[in-house]
């Protein structure tokens, strides 16, 4: 149930290590398609150094659905930009995430999880139920979407268009691709992470790196 499509993006690791070279009045061209190694190098040390604005001239775009649960962390990364679908506008029948495995508490953290519980998975789809039908009645009755939307609980699905910078998504994916961060949120940036690095190679790995 949890998406993260590719929209588009602009820009390459060209665009990098132009927006780079500008500061000397110079430009580079691809040798054989590929960066040539003075360039990967120069891409390399703008990482490592953290001078960060060259990455800013490269941009990607996704569609991402999720959880309200896994939303709600997601959208603490103020650099990258968030239009969210609005239950005050849309009013059709929502629908509700439902996980496979349930994980236990940490033994040692205050957050986190570890391995495996069986919960009474009924009572689970019964107040999703319960609250769906609440949800109706409310609407039913004249209630306005956005206040009726009050009742529905976290695990409803949203999405949203997610767009930023190069350096941007990276900061994401390097908090939230690590095995410590919650395994929904993990998969959103997962699926983004195997692809800019496909888009992005000489860039991305150097951002990813260099954490």
């Amino acid at each position: 149930m949890i998406e993260a499509t590719y929209i588009d993006h602009m820009g390459s690791d060209l665009s990098v290590v132009n927006a780079a070279r500008v500061s000397f009045g110079k430009v580079s061209e691809l040798e054989n398609d590929k960066l040539s190694d003075k360039d990967t190098r120069l891409v390399r040390f703008l990482s490592l150094h953290k001078h960060m604005s060259p990455f800013g001239h490269s941009f990607c775009t996704w569609h991402i659905k999720a959880p309200v649960f896994v939303a709600r962390q997601l959208v603490k990364h103020k650099f990258l930009r968030w239009n969210e679908i609005s239950r005050r506008y849309v009013d059709d029948e929502p629908v509700f995430y439902a996980s496979d495995v349930w994980r236990g508490c940490s033994i040692d953290k205050k957050q986190g999880s570890e391995g495996q519980v069986y919960p009474t998975r009924d009572d689970v789809l019964f107040s999703n139920y319960t609250a769906l039908r609440v949800y109706k009645q409310l609407l039913d009755e004249g209630v306005c979407p956005e206040q009726a939307r009050m009742v529905l609980p976290l695990s409803t699905m949203t999405e949203w268009y997610w767009s930023g910078s190069l350096d941007a998504f990276a900061d994401m994916c390097n908090l939230r691709c690590k095995l410590d961060t919650q395994c929904e949120t993990r998969l959103v940036a997962s699926k983004i992470d195997d692809k800019m690095r496909e888009l992005f190679p000489v860039s991305w790995e150097a951002l990813r790196s260099n954490q």
